[in-house]
């Protein structure tokens, strides 16, 4: 996760305050949706921007996880994302994904 969106992250989640927020993340690979994931909830594990040392233990899950998706219109869902699914490793994302949240998720 880049630094200036990890400054929009932490800007929101003062704002609103972090129970209030949802990251939802569409990251090609599980081993960067992982760490986009880590990211917002304990921190930039590279040290390195806005949120090193911040640990905000949002809410965040992929656009393909189960949680998300049945959130979205089907139609909207395939138009925008399906074609996208098709291509990802998306048990991969999950468990990545899950294996986060347990760790790191407060709220």
């Amino acid at each position: 996760m880049d630094q200036e969106n990890q400054k929009r992250v932490k800007d929101l989640s003062e704002n609103f305050g972090p129970e209030n927020i949802v990251v939802v993340l569409g990251a090609a690979e599980g081993e960067a949706a992982g760490l986009a994931a880590e990211t917002v909830t304990a921190g930039d594990p590279t040290y390195s921007g806005p949120l090193s040392g911040v640990p905000l233990g949002l809410k965040v899950y992929h656009i393909c996880e189960e949680e998300i998706k049945s959130e979205i219109p089907q139609e909207l869902y395939e138009e925008q994302v399906g074609m996208m699914e098709m291509v990802l490793d998306t048990d991969d994302i999950a468990s990545e994904m899950k294996s986060i949240r347990e760790q790191y998720m407060k709220y």
